[in-house]
């Protein structure tokens, strides 16, 4: 939209104006200039319009099936959709023919990491497929309650390195911030599974305890780079998400702000011009994750790229989850679409040990793959780095030579970020 200094100077009169007066006349030459600028405006959204949120033809028809009281403009209200998440077995099967092992492992679960999927995100999922891409990473199954040899609730010993309640201080220099146990849509490999969903649980995320990591961060001056994550920050409203920026940005040696977030790929109506806005006016940065080229729907790409015309720095995360996304010509896609929506390929991750995620893990050799098939067969932006996080919390393993394997002369070790 153009701004106000697209247009020419207004020519207002001042005759009769007196600066000694009751200020009567001055009143009146300010409603005349507010109303003058009214037009301008006006005309500049006519000239202008703001273009409306998306729909996709297959969530159209998905909407109009399964939530026909639902109009347009409640499917693209990110509440409407928060409001609405599919969270139990009886509303699952209202949508998707469940197999008896997703049955049964729904019907079992308990504690935290429960089911919730937008409706927005269920659309994208095979009806009657068990094993389609995206149904496999949401909906329980069966082997997610068997716990292997090495895995374990936190790998990466993120407890162990709390500082204060929801603090993470494992490397000098940066934080990560967990604002709040809730996501949109749960993902069965969830790294913090352990503290996700779960009301009354173990974890708890309140303004108390922000401002308890507020404090700490005041006094703790080598921290110059904040991760929020959780949870989901985005899911946190308008008011309480400022509320946090803001504060953070007065403290003087925190430089760098990032949100750490999969709204914008499966709640992407979230993405709305005024948070575009507020993240702009915080100078954030955004680690979006991202799993497989079924999610670049016209959506997620609006979204996309309605925060890169904010100016808003986009790199992409995705977890290498086997018979899903470990392959080269999918990762490809994957990458290719990212970069057309204005994202920065960045990390992928080897999924980690967490309990009962056996069936998502790949070899490392497979990433290691991945990274060879990429390099030097595409741009060079669309070859992110491919990260081995070690057992508990000693760091990720950074892949950098083309056709590296795990040793030291292959794998830098790096105290990156959280």
């Amino acid at each position: 939209m153009p701004s106000e200094s697209d247009h020419p100077p207004s020519t207002i009169s001042t005759r009769g104006c007196d600066s000694h007066g009751d200020g009567s006349s001055v009143a009146a030459l300010t409603r005349e200039l507010m109303s003058r600028r009214g037009a301008h405006a006006s005309a500049a959204k006519r000239q202008h319009p703001v273009p409306r949120f998306p729909i996709g033809q297959a969530s159209n028809a998905f909407r109009k099936r399964f939530f026909p009281d639902a109009t347009v403009q409640d499917w693209n209200d990110w509440r409407w959709q928060t409001r609405n998440r599919i969270r139990t077995l009886e509303s699952l099967e209202r949508i998707l023919k469940l197999s008896d092992d997703e049955r049964r492992a729904i019907e079992r679960h308990t504690g935290s990491l429960p089911v919730g999927i937008t409706p927005y995100y269920l659309s994208l999922f095979s009806e009657d497929d068990p094993s389609e891409a995206l149904r496999r990473t949401h909906v329980p199954v069966g082997e997610e309650y068997l716990k292997v040899p090495g895995e374990a609730d936190d790998p990466l010993g993120e407890d162990h390195d709390t500082a204060v309640p929801g603090l993470v201080h494992r490397y000098p220099d940066r934080v990560l911030f967990l604002t709040t146990g809730f996501c949109s849509t749960y993902c069965r490999y969830c790294t913090r599974s352990r503290m996700v969903g779960e009301a009354g649980g173990e974890y708890h995320f309140s303004y108390g305890e922000w401002e308890k990591a507020l404090d700490y961060l005041k006094r703790t001056p080598t921290v110059r780079d904040v991760l929020l994550s959780g949870g989901d920050p985005l899911t946190l409203s308008d008011d309480r998400l400022e509320w946090l920026l803001s504060r953070l940005r007065q403290i003087p040696h925190i430089e760098f702000l990032r949100v750490g977030s999969k709204v914008p790929v499966v709640l992407p109506q979230r993405i709305t011009r005024e948070l575009a806005r507020m993240l702009k006016r915080y100078r954030v940065w955004m680690s979006i994750h991202y799993t497989h080229p079924a999610e670049l729907t016209p959506e997620v790409a609006f979204a996309a790229n309605r925060l890169a015309d904010h100016g808003i720095p986009m790199g992409s995360q995705t977890v290498l989850l086997r018979g899903i996304n470990d392959d080269a010509e999918v990762m490809k896609r994957l990458m290719h679409g990212l970069l057309i929506n204005r994202v920065r390929p960045y990390y992928i991750y080897q999924c980690d040990p967490i309990s009962g995620s056996s069936h998502f893990r790949t070899p490392v050799e497979k990433g290691l793959e991945i990274i060879e098939a990429l390099r030097g067969h595409t741009t060079g932006y669309a070859v992110p780095h491919f990260v081995v996080d070690a057992p508990g919390g000693g760091g990720p393993l950074l892949n950098t030579t083309p056709g590296g394997r795990l040793g030291a002369d292959r794998v830098q070790v790096r105290h990156a970020a959280e």
